[in-house]
């Protein structure tokens, strides 16, 4: 029972060590470390020492989640008293707020009512000529966001949720706004969203997240965009049959990441900037030829990336393309990366595109092959070599490897064929790879594989 005692004090004195030397820190070092809690915590280390008492008044961030209400209610029934008193403490909260800047705003409403205390909180982190605004409004009218957050001359970074219509005014002009994250939201027409994006002179990242077009065309025109992401996952699909049209005009953008199913057509114009294009159809459904369209048409967009990540259901898309639709020819294309399994049909694909990838240097099978995959040497897919294999082709990435004969089938003719291959980087799949013996055997036959070049096999 002593020894315990003992144990215990001396956790405590531990304890009071670390906060006397954590207290010893600059106040500009203590806000950066409390900026990353929730703001009811920021609030209980007032109670560490008299240092601390009235340090989280000046924290120039502040994070409110009325997610402590469930927190505090066991049963999950939201009493109106603890809604009261949520509101209670946040009010408190800006009202001793001591910083005459506030550097983020994080606000999230799911089960509160009160739409006018939300507005004027907002409102305030305005006035404090914060810099980032980051809202999560489940629970309240889109009309509590004032108009003053689309005026406000110091925000660097705003990101809404919603799930409702957003009310865009006539009126807006966010002249450092960088980065616009739209989730959820439903666009309510093509004049007011492109009104948005235009007002923000220096733009560089636009995310539109699971968001609904309630209109034909879209229009994203902006002359600073440099990072585009556009997730379509939710299905729309129903409620506008024939979709949108979602025009992109970007001079300067160099990133775009595109998640969906394609019930959004994508044009992109203007973009000859663009390096990097990640495009990931998650599944097919039906309607294969014209989302094949789709495909093609949105990859002749990307004709000058330097790097591309399809999806194995991107490449199913392509088996529906028709001849009248060919594959476009990427001739600046160096790095390619397949980021799920391959399956028999996909490959076809997969070597077919490879011709049109003629100066491709690095090749990423991140998935690796399906188990089921049946390939051999004589499989007419490995009867013509692509001349980015035969000529550039400096990296090959293989993961998820069974040992299965296709995949050695695969590996061999890319050995026997790549003149300038540097590196084989070989993983095993997990978490239960091949046997030992299997191992050392697959290691050897590779080992002994008549090459093409000098490079190295390494295995993970």
């Amino acid at each position: 029972m002593s020894e315990n005692k003992h144990n215990k004090r001396q956790e405590i004195e531990h304890t009071n060590d670390m906060i006397g030397s954590i207290s010893k820190l600059p106040d500009c070092i203590l806000h950066h470390i409390l900026s990353f809690l929730p703001t009811i915590e920021v609030v209980q280390t007032s109670i560490l020492s008299k240092r601390w008492k009235n340090l989280w008044a000046s924290v120039p961030s502040l994070d409110l989640d009325d997610f402590i209400i469930y927190a505090s209610e066991v049963d999950f029934q939201h009493s109106p008293d603890s809604i009261t008193s949520f509101l209670n403490f946040e009010e408190r909260i800006l009202r001793s707020q001591d910083e005459p800047k506030i550097e983020k705003f994080i606000l999230s409403c799911h089960i509160c009512f009160n739409p006018s205390r939300v507005g004027s909180w907002i409102s305030n982190a305005v006035v404090h000529n914060v810099r980032e605004v980051d809202l999560c409004l489940f629970s309240v009218d889109p009309s509590t966001i004032p108009p003053s957050i689309y005026d406000c001359k110091s925000l660097v970074i705003l990101k809404i949720e919603m799930l409702r219509d957003i009310e865009i005014p006539s009126s807006i002009y966010l002249p450092c706004l960088k980065i616009l994250d739209l989730s959820l939201v439903a666009f309510p027409n093509d004049e007011s969203t492109q009104n948005l994006f235009s007002s923000c002179p220096v733009l560089e990242e636009l995310v539109l997240w699971n968001c609904a077009y309630g209109m034909n065309n879209l229009t994203i025109s902006s002359l600073s965009l440099k990072k585009l992401t556009i997730n379509d996952q939710m299905d729309y699909h129903r409620m506008h049959p024939n979709g949108c049209k979602i025009k992109i005009d970007a001079k300067n953008l160099t990133y775009l990441d595109y998640i969906g199913h394609l019930t959004n057509e994508i044009f992109l114009n203007n973009v000859s900037s663009l390096v990097k294009a990640c495009i990931h159809i998650p599944i097919l459904h039906q309607r294969e030829k014209e989302l094949a369209c789709r495909a093609v048409d949105l990859l002749k967009g990307l004709q000058n990336v330097v790097f591309l990540s399809v999806s194995n259901c991107t490449m199913m898309c392509l088996i529906y393309a028709d001849r009248m639709n060919p594959f476009p020819v990427f001739p600046n294309l160096i790095h390619l990366v397949v980021t799920t399994e391959i399956v028999n049909y996909t490959f076809r694909t997969f070597m077919y595109l490879l011709n049109f990838c003629p100066a491709l240097q690095f090749v990423s099978l991140s998935e690796g092959f399906n188990s089921c995959m049946l390939l051999d040497e004589n499989d007419s897919s490995l009867l013509f070599v692509p001349i980015c294999i035969s000529h550039h082709l400096k990296s090959l990435v293989f993961k998820n490897f069974h040992a299965n004969d296709s995949e050695i089938w695969f590996l061999k003719f890319v050995l026997k064929n790549a003149c300038v291959l540097e590196k084989m980087d070989v993983w095993w799949c997990k978490p239960e790879p091949p046997d030992p013996k299997k191992q050392r055997d697959v290691r050897k036959e590779l080992e002994i594989t008549e090459k093409s070049s000098a490079g190295c096999i390494c295995w993970y």
